[in-house]
């Protein structure tokens, strides 16, 4: 039987047929009408960089869920420029939602009535920033929105995945304990590098279990934004036995200051990896904490921690 053609003769993509049965794909989820927002909250200095890191993780999170209706709103944000504050578009959200809920009582549409906040805030934090976190629940007591705010992103197997993938692209790290046996610069230890204090440490570190698992190397985790933390944990290794360590970032980007990455690799006397940038998982669990907090599933494969 001939396949359908389009222009000059050329095949046409058909749509695959939907498969039946115990091992058909289950359908995606879809927001539900009149769902809250997802608001993004980015950290640090805004920049094009942080943007277009924010829009590819949304971007991802929106493939997660379709009909997501998500938003990037800047801690240090002005309303005025291409860097929206969180407050301001906690602010637009819940006017845009009431504007909405008022046309249809003017125009006799029946929907849906809005249920629960107006916007979840998921912070763009692997880790608990105790600073940053305070920023973020200041920014939603300057909005009127009612808003929640979702847990951070980690601790999470993905993210140990995240570590693992990112070194390995540096040649830091085997692809896995099977093949690449060649990587003669493989780390046989990991400092996990992190900001936000002890309580973001200490999340860290149980990350950092999951990534030793993958590695069968030790990993121990440290403070970039404390002095002398990431040569403390660095000489730690060493004196266990390690003797070529690497630098894994525990960060997603905009959070760390600029020069600390390379003043904790001068530290430790050692290579990095990339911070973990728009690596898709992100994605999946800023949705993942997004319908944690509305109490809806999340998405298939991914559990919010």
């Amino acid at each position: 039987m001939s396949s359908p053609t389009g222009p000059a003769g050329l095949p046409v993509r058909m749509p695959r047929p939907r498969q039946t049965g115990r091992h058909r794909r289950p359908e995606p989820a879809v927001a539900p009408e009149g769902a809250p927002a997802l608001v993004l909250a980015v950290p640090g200095v805004p920049s094009a960089a942080s943007r277009g890191l924010a829009e590819e993780i949304i971007s991802i999170g929106r493939s997660e869920l379709p009909g997501l209706d998500a938003r990037i709103g800047f801690l240090d944000g002005d309303d005025a420029s291409a860097f929206p504050s969180l407050s301001g578009v906690l602010t637009t959200v819940a006017a845009e939602r009431a504007a909405r809920a008022e046309f249809a009582r003017a125009t006799g549409h029946e929907v849906p009535a809005p249920t629960g906040p107006d916007a979840v805030v998921v912070p763009l934090l692997a880790g608990p920033d105790g600073d940053l976190l305070r920023r973020v629940r200041r920014a939603l007591m300057d909005s009127p929105a009612a808003a929640e705010l979702a847990d951070v992103l980690g601790p999470h197997p993905l993210l140990a995945e995240a570590l693992h993938v990112r070194l390995s692209e540096a040649g830091l790290a085997r692809a896995d304990r099977a093949r690449l046996f060649t990587v003669t610069t493989a780390a046989d230890g990991i400092v996990l590098a992190t900001t936000g204090g002890e309580e973001a440490v200490k999340a860290a570190g149980i990350t950092g279990m999951l990534l030793a698992a993958r590695l069968a190397v030790p990993v121990k985790a440290a403070a970039l934004d404390q002095e002398g933390s990431v040569a403390f944990v660095a000489e730690q290794l060493r004196r266990e036995g390690s003797g070529q360590l690497a630098l894994a970032p525990y960060l997603i980007g905009p959070e760390a200051a600029e020069g600390l990455l390379d003043t904790a690799c001068k530290e430790a006397g050692c290579a990095a990896a990339e911070v973990l940038g728009a690596y898709p998982a992100l994605g999946k669990l800023a949705v993942a904490q997004y319908s944690a907090a509305l109490g809806i599933p999340v998405p298939q494969g991914v559990g919010a921690h």
